[in-house]
């Protein structure tokens, strides 16, 4: 689908890591050219007595540069070497014993992803022609990740903002040791596919909400989908919602200049297998001053932010696009700004969903579960009903006060979609944790005058946020990723704080693995 002129919001899809050359390091001499050694998982260590370790660095480390690696516990290292810059990495298989079932521990994939990725900016600012990477005994996830990272640490929203004259820093060559490494061409195309469409998602995160709106983003995801394969976009306006009695979407959205609306892309591959699409709803409330019960300024700041589960829903569809994906699948965007006028809802006031229920409005500043309510029963309605539906949304501060910024909150009603959805995340180092639908807590939602109220105060906020929304998934199998999706400062692949494109990588694995599952 991508081209190297097409865009969204300034940023080129042109990929880095899709430019990357298989071929023999003996090929690659000159100036300009860094070495990056990578001893995977499975080599033993690196110690000067280890003549695998020093056949691999001896043409690029003089002998004290060799004998200060040698047993150290270090997992990444950086010289000025004979001929130039070489970094070597030897991640440490050493986790905690506290393993959780191996749902948090580091993955393959993360390894290479976050060591790798991390020394982009580096080589960056040394003007370098070409990067050599040299595998050695490593996993292919290890690679993969590798790849992945290199593709997430060259982004810079600087250098992609709208309307920045389009003069960007020349990437050097990507070189792959030829006669080591695992990698091929596939990989090269999956991880660069994966990378581009996390990017996407980072990017539309970083946009502010004066250019970023409920219309300038839906006009954004039309164009960027127009000529997909095998997709059809359609875009409810105000009108539209109206008409479909979907008035918690509207309630939210009707203070702001900017109109709400919902976005639906519907992809149906061109191979004709009886399978059930699956749908994801992504939170699109593209800026959020809290309504009426407006949020002090600290609070406020990053509120652009709050379409981060729409943005990983756009770049989700784009992987699925590109990627050709056997699987059906429904992508939903329930786009409002949370705006302060006249016209905006109030507390006290009660709306009608489109399922039926009324609901009174205990706090505007939980709104974000009111346009996904919306959104989920339109998911849950329509003729081909879904096998499964996920959202993801910035939806409460609470999951990340018990969790943090790293780790994703989910919620699911059906343990084999959970234990799916975890293992994959895992895999990619894209963590989640399972919380509880604790149903005693619905309790609290009980109002005087509607059938329900839109938060509740004191503690649990993440459970009963997750409990609001189930009301709405009927009897399909529904989980709810409450995310961050932003990095408040750089680290690992992630050279600048900002959008982070979370669960992107574990819903791409989750849908790889889903076509092929067999059930146990």
């Amino acid at each position: 689908m991508a081209n190297n002129e097409q865009q969204i919001f300034g940023l080129s899809l042109k990929s880095w890591t899709a430019s990357a050359k298989i071929k023999p390091s003996s090929e690659v001499k000159g100036d300009g050219v860094a070495r990056v050694l990578y001893f995977g998982k499975n080599f033993k260590g690196l110690k000067n007595s280890d003549k695998n370790f020093v056949a691999a660095v001896k043409n690029y480390l003089v002998p004290w540069q060799l004998d200060a690696m040698s047993d150290s516990t270090n997992e990444s290292f950086y010289y000025s070497g004979k001929s130039g810059p070489v970094w070597i990495f030897h991640p440490s298989n050493k986790e905690s014993s506290a393993d959780h079932y191996g749902l948090i521990a580091r993955s393959d994939f993360a390894r290479g992803r976050d060591l790798i990725g991390g020394i982009v900016s580096s080589a960056l600012q040394q003007n370098l022609k070409t990067i050599v990477f040299e595998f050695v005994d490593s996993t292919e996830q290890e690679e993969q990740g590798a790849l992945l990272g290199l593709e997430l640490a060259a982004y810079s929203y600087s250098e992609n903002r709208p309307n920045k004259p389009k003069a960007k820093r020349k990437l050097p060559q990507i070189v792959l040791r030829k006669d080591k490494t695992q990698l091929n061409n596939q990989s090269i195309r999956e991880m660069s596919q994966l990378g581009v469409a996390m990017n996407i998602s980072r990017h539309l995160t970083n946009v502010p909400g004066g250019q970023l709106n409920p219309q300038t983003f839906a006009d954004a995801v039309k164009q960027l989908f127009k000529e997909a394969k095998n997709f059809k976009v359609e875009v409810w306006n105000a009108e539209r919602l109206a008409k479909e009695n979907m008035g918690l979407h509207l309630g939210v959205g009707k203070g702001a200049e900017a109109q709400p609306c919902l976005v639906h892309l519907k992809y149906r591959p061109s191979t004709k297998k009886a399978r059930k699409p699956i749908a994801f709803v992504g939170k699109g409330v593209t800026f959020d001053t809290g309504g009426l019960d407006i949020k002090p300024s600290s609070a406020m700041r990053w509120m652009k932010k709050d379409m981060g589960g729409s943005a990983a829903v756009v770049g989700l569809a784009h992987w699925v696009a590109e990627t050709h994906l056997e699987q059906p699948c429904d992508f939903y965007l329930a786009l409002a700004e949370n705006a302060i006028s006249a016209g905006s809802f109030r507390p006290g006031d009660i709306l009608t969903a489109r399922n039926g229920l009324t609901i009174e409005i205990h706090n505007t500043d939980a709104e974000g579960r009111l346009v996904l309510a919306d959104a989920l029963d339109v998911a849950v309605t329509q003729s081909e009903k879904p096998e499964a539906v996920i959202n993801l949304a910035t939806l409460t501060g609470a999951i990340k006060v018990g969790l943090g910024a790293d780790i994703a909150g989910l919620f699911c009603n059906d343990d084999s979609l959970s234990d799916r959805l975890l293992a994959s995340a895992q895999r990619r180092g894209d963590l989640a944790w399972r919380m509880p639908l604790f149903q005693n807590y619905k309790s609290m939602f009980k109002s005087t005058f509607a059938d329900f109220i839109n938060a509740s105060d004191g503690f649990g906020g993440a459970i009963t946020a997750a409990l609001f929304l189930q009301q709405f998934v009927r009897d399909v199998p529904w989980a709810h990723f409450d995310i961050y999706a932003w990095k408040d400062s750089a680290g690992g692949a992630f050279a600048e704080s900002g959008g982070n494109g979370q669960s992107i990588q574990a819903l791409t694995d989750f849908l790889t693995n889903w076509m092929n599952r067999t059930e146990a």
